[in-house]
């Protein structure tokens, strides 16, 4: 690996984030909150000093341009994990503490969720749209915005794009990444836009409108409300929030056929759209049920609080629209499923992804039928197109780590707290960037009575879960460690 390049290229990813710390500047001016500006002016100057240190060791465009798998790995996990750091710099000028600033801000740039604060009304306006405006950079990714707008990135950007959102099978809608990325981000910011406007028109202020949206399509579960989607009272809202979430658990490829090359039968010739639709009105319709029959819920009620939170809960979003940790056992018990799953692949979303869980269960009749038959030849196709071997064994060694890892963090936690709900429910939410759990970590609670200990295994979880595993665990392999010169 040439450490030079790695190093230079996260620096130029470092000065273009301080170009957006600056953005919550604008956001307090408009709304006369003068004293908010130097938290991030503060997170912006950290940002591009460091972006300029990390670029003293030149690479050659060339060099950029020749960027290989390792690199591109290394690149995605350093990239944010600097950007994690710098966002937690503006939090420390609101008295949050290092490790509570860590902890907002990973959970923020990972669309996790979780959150540390106990009183919401202590906190300006500002700060709060940097809350979200984190989970709305992470949702797509801040290397696929890089890859879109750098012209330096146009060549290295194939490596990077697939570090930061790997895919079993690396479809892409143009024949170049860039362009692939910026037809990405473009659905992406268009969502958002809509989802403003129409909140706006719901009767939310443009504060409320703005902070839920990029919450929402970031798929980061972030309220400026103490009480998420709960607080707003308003039905019409709730809908709106799930439509969005469930958008912005869509694969965008996906949705870039439907809407730009209006492909209108593509949604139900993927097999990946049509098992998350399935999931989600199968799921959505025994909760609702549950309610009803154990919880006294209307029937209109059960059935929208079921689908909001299987879709929030499913999709990562992680905003509660009823506080599920009070629901019955069965309710919460159906609930857990969707935090295994995730939703699709290429969206903002975190979890496994249906896409793997569809090839796993693929994989073991395929290992049935080969013990039946084991002349047979069973291959395994994923949206028409056949799995090599090499992608096979990159998704069941990506499920295994994953679940070895939850697994890991879960014991760890239970050992530290105490607590088996905080143990298994906050791992798995934590990893799958889902944000609340039950009971003490519920949707009304918080994150800050737990140990440090706890806290940073979290934050770990977190960051690798939203970088998908793989970045992380490459950086593990030692070969990846030879240094070799630019």
């Amino acid at each position: 690996m040439r450490l030079n390049v790695v190093i230079n290229t996260v620096g130029i990813i470092l000065r273009y984030i301080a170009l957006v710390m600056l953005f919550p500047c604008i956001f307090a001016l408009f709304y006369g909150e003068y004293s908010s500006i130097p938290p991030f002016i503060a997170g912006s100057v950290v940002s591009i000093t460091l972006g300029y240190l990390f670029s003293l060791n030149k690479a050659s465009e060339k060099d950029i341009d020749t960027i290989n798998k390792a690199e591109a790995l290394a690149t995605a996990f350093f990239a944010w994990v600097c950007f994690a750091l710098v966002c937690a710099v503006p939090y420390l000028f609101f008295n949050l503490g290092v490790v509570n600033s860590l902890f907002e801000a990973i959970s923020g740039v990972s669309t996790t969720g979780s959150t540390i604060l106990r009183d919401f009304s202590i906190y300006p306006k500002t700060f709060y749209f940097y809350r979200s405006m984190t989970q709305w950079f992470g949702g797509m990714g801040i290397i696929v915005l890089f890859i879109a707008v750098l012209p330096k990135f146009s060549v290295a950007g194939r490596q990077m794009f697939f570090a930061e959102n790997p895919n079993p099978s690396e479809e892409k809608i143009t024949p170049r990444v860039r362009h692939t990325a910026s037809w990405l981000w473009g659905i992406y910011l268009g969502l958002t836009v809509l989802q403003i406007i129409i909140l706006k028109l719901s009767g939310l202020d443009f504060y409320n409108s703005i902070c839920t949206s990029f919450s929402t399509v970031g798929a980061g579960g972030f309220s400026p409300n103490p009480d998420s989607i709960i607080g707003y009272h308003n039905n019409f809202i709730t809908v709106i929030v799930m439509i969005f979430a469930f958008l912005a658990g869509t694969n965008f490829i996906l949705m870039y056929k439907f809407f730009v090359q209006r492909k209108f039968k593509a949604p139900f010739k993927s097999e990946e759209f049509m098992t998350y639709l399935a999931i989600v009105v199968l799921l959505g319709l025994l909760i609702g049920f549950s309610l009803y029959k154990n919880m006294d819920f209307t029937p209109k009620n059960a059935l929208l609080a079921g689908f909001f939170q299987t879709i929030s809960i499913m999709t990562s979003t992680g905003f509660a629209s009823s506080d599920f940790s009070e629901w019955d056992f069965s309710s919460k018990l159906l609930l857990i499923l969707p935090m295994f799953i995730g939703a699709s692949a290429i969206s903002a979303c975190g979890g496994l992804k249906i896409t793997r869980w569809i090839f796993v269960f693929k994989y073991i009749k395929r290992e049935l039928n080969k013990i039946v038959h084991p002349k047979g030849v069973y291959p395994i196709r994923l949206e028409g197109g056949v799995v090599n071997s090499e992608t096979a064994q990159q998704i069941m060694a990506f499920v295994i780590f994953y679940f070895a890892i939850f697994a890991i963090s879960a014991f760890l936690v239970g050992f530290i707290e105490q607590n088996s709900s905080v143990a298994i429910v906050g791992s798995i939410a934590s990893l799958g960037n889902i944000g609340p759990g039950f009971g003490a970590i519920g949707p009304l609670n918080h994150f800050d009575h737990l140990t440090v200990a706890t806290k940073c295994i979290f934050m770990f979880d977190m960051l690798i879960g939203r970088l998908e595993l793989i970045p992380f665990l490459a950086l593990l392999h030692k070969d990846l460690w030879e240094i070799k010169r630019g």
